[in-house]
C-alpha cells in the first residue's frame, strides 16, 4: 500500500502530483454489464450504434461546455497522482464527518471538506481493484475488489480470473485517523465484491457487509454457476481483523429472470447474482437491484435475509442496477442501467422509458410501479449516458432525490408525487470526445451537510449547490457524521 499526503486544494493542475507509482493493468473477473470497463479505450464515434442526437442542446454539443439549471459548480479537485489515466476511473463515495472517502480503480482519497466551498487532498491511497466501491463505519473503511488479482494485498497485479490462486473480496482499513488508514484484514468471497453494503446489528456490536457480485461462468474456479447468492461478511467490531463470511444466502432459488429477448426483441439481462444493495438497518430491512430483479428483504436476522417481494420490468428494465429508499421507506427509487454504463442511451431512439429508474411505492409490503424518471436532454452520441447512483436530500414532506447520469451530468428531481416525478435542478457538461466514446461523467453524486459530492470518472472530486429556491439548504446535523448512501439512515426533522 502507498499512502501520498499532498496538499491539493480544488483547481490545482492534475500534473502537480507526478507519482513514480505504476500500477499493474486491471482485470476483470467476468464479463462487465453493470459499470463500465477496466481502463478500456474509447469507442470511435463511427462505430457507434446510429442514434437521434440531433436535439443535442449547441450549449453541450463540444467538450468543454459548462451548462446547469439551479445548481452551480464550486469546486473541483482533478485525478492527479497514480489516479490520473483515462483507465483508472472515480468510483464511489462515503462520508464521515469532515472527510469525504472516494474511490477509484486505483485506490482511494480522502478529502477533507471542512470548508465544502473549497475541499482539500488530504491522503491518496493505491491499492489497485476495481471498482474500490468505498464505505465507512465508525473506524472502519471497507473496501470492495472485483478484478481479478494476485494477492489480496495492495501492491497485487492482474491475474487472470481462471487461476485459482486469484483473489477478489474485501479489505479492511482503519481509519481512527482518517488521514494514516492503515491495512488490516481481508476477507474472499465468491465472484468477488463488484459492490457491499453496511448493515450494523441495532447494538453496533458487529458490523454485516453485503457482498454483491455476478457473471459466474463455469471456467472460473472462485465464481461458478449458479450464483443466485449473496456473501455475508461478519465484521466483529472489537475484533475486525476477525472478519469472515458467515452465510451465502441463496436469494433466488427458482434461478430469477432468465434473460433474453423480451416482448419488443430487445435484450434483457438474467439474474446471476446481485449488483447492489441499499439497506435501512433501522428498519430492517433492505432493497436489492439483482440484474433481472429488483427485491426487497427483510433483514431483522442480519445473517439470515429474506425475500420479501419481487419485481420484473421486461419491457423496459435491461439491468436492475441499484436502489434508493425515501425516507419513509414507503417507496424505492430502482435505476437501469441500459448499455452497462457504457452506451449512449439518453436520446429520442432510446427512449424515455429506458435507461431510466423506476419509481415504486411500497404497498401491503409489495412493490408497486408508479412511473419512470429520465433526463430529458439529449446527449451525444459520444457520451455515455444512463442512471446511475444518488442520494435521497432530506426535506421534511417531500421526496427529493439527486443522482449521477455519468457524462449526462447530474439532476435533481421530486418524486414527492410518485406517478409524476419532476425535475429540479441540473449540471451537465459537454462530451469529452466528439470522436469517440470515453468512459466518464459523475460515477456518484450524494447529498451531504447541504451540498452535492460528485465523483466524476474523469474530471474528479467536485462540489456543487443548489440553489435555496429549489432546495433550502439542510443542516449538516441530519447525518449524525457519516454517510454511506447504500446504507440509509432516517432524518428526523
Amino acid at each position: 500500500m502507498t499512502v501520498r499526503r499532498p496538499t491539493l486544494r480544488s483547481g490545482t493542475a492534475a500534473g502537480a502530483l507526478a507519482t513514480s507509482l505504476v500500477l499493474g493493468s486491471l482485470a476483470l473477473a467476468a464479463p462487465v454489464f453493470a459499470e463500465p470497463g477496466d481502463g478500456a479505450a474509447g469507442t470511435a464515434a463511427d462505430s457507434l450504434v446510429a442514434l437521434d442526437d440531433s436535439a443535442v442542446s449547441p450549449l453541450l454539443d463540444q467538450p468543454g461546455d459548462v451548462a446547469s439549471e439551479n445548481m452551480d459548480l464550486l469546486a473541483t479537485i482533478p485525478k492527479n497522482g497514480a489516479f490520473a489515466p483515462e483507465g483508472q476511473l472515480s468510483s464511489d463515495l462515503a462520508f464521515q464527518g469532515d472527510y469525504a472517502f472516494a474511490g477509484n480503480y486505483g485506490g482511494f482519497t480522502v478529502y477533507d471538506i471542512s470548508d465544502p466551498t473549497e475541499p482539500v487532498q488530504a491522503v491518496q491511497v493505491a491499492c489497485p481493484g476495481s471498482q474500490n466501491d468505498v464505505s465507512v463505519y465508525e473506524d472502519l473503511l471497507i473496501l470492495s475488489t472485483d478484478s481479478s488479482r494476485s494477492d489480496d494485498s495492495c501492491a497485487s497485479t492482474a491475474q487472470t480470473v481462471t487461476n485459482p490462486a486469484s483473489w477478489e473480496g474485501l479489505k479492511i482499513f482503519d481509519i481512527s485517523d482518517p488521514l494514516d488508514p492503515v491495512y488490516i484484514a481481508s476477507v474472499e468471497t465468491d465472484c468477488g465484491s463488484h459492490t457491499h453494503t453496511l448493515a450494523p446489528t441495532r447494538d453496533g456490536r458487529t458490523l454485516y457487509a453485503y457482498v454483491s457480485s455476478y457473471n459466474p461462468h463455469a471456467t472460473y474456479p472462485d465464481c461458478q454457476p449458479p450464483h443466485d447468492l449473496i456473501s455475508i461478511v461478519k465484521i466483529p467490531m472489537n475484533e475486525p481483523t476477525a472478519a469472515e463470511v458467515v452465510a451465502t444466502p441463496v436469494l433466488f432459488p427458482d434461478g430469477g429472470h432468465p434473460g433474453g429477448l423480451n416482448e419488443q426483441g430487445l435484450n434483457t439481462v438474467g439474474t446471476a447474482g446481485c449488483h447492489d444493495i441499499t439497506a435501512y438497518p433501522k428498519k430492517d430491512i433492505a432493497a436489492g437491484a439483482c440484474m433481472g430483479d429488483g427485491i426487497l428483504l427483510d433483514i431483522s436476522d442480519r445473517e439470515h435475509p429474506v425475500v420479501t417481494s419481487q419485481v420484473r420490468d421486461t419491457a423496459n428494465f435491461y439491468f436492475w442496477h441499484s436502489a434508493t429508499f425515501n425516507n419513509d421507506a414507503t417507496k424505492v427509487v430502482f435505476t437501469d442501467e441500459l448499455g452497462g454504463g457504457g452506451a449512449a442511451t439518453c436520446n429520442p431512439t432510446i427512449g424515455s422509458d429506458r435507461g431510466a429508474d423506476g419509481i415504486y411505492d411500497i404497498v401491503s409490503g409489495e412493490l408497486t410501479f408508479k412511473s419512470y424518471y429520465k433526463i430529458d436532454r439529449t446527449n451525444t452520441n459520444t457520451e455515455n449516458c444512463v442512471a446511475h447512483n444518488g442520494s435521497l436530500i432530506p426535506v421534511k414532506g417531500r421526496d427529493l432525490m439527486v443522482q449521477a447520469w455519468y457524462q449526462g451530468g447530474i439532476s435533481v428531481f421530486d418524486f414527492t408525487d410518485s406517478e409524476n416525478p419532476v425535475e429540479l435542478a441540473w449540471f451537465d457538461r459537454g462530451p469529452l470526445s466528439t470522436e469517440r466514446m470515453i468512459t466518464g461523467g459523475p460515477w456518484s453524486a450524494y447529498y451531504y451537510n447541504g451540498y452535492v459530492f460528485s465523483n466524476d470518472i474523469q474530471q474528479g472530486f467536485e462540489v456543487l449547490e443548489i440553489s435555496d429556491d429549489v432546495v433550502e439548504k439542510q443542516k449538516p446535523n441530519m447525518w449524525n457524521r457519516q454517510f454511506n448512501p447504500q446504507m440509509q439512515q432516517k432524518f428526523h426533522f
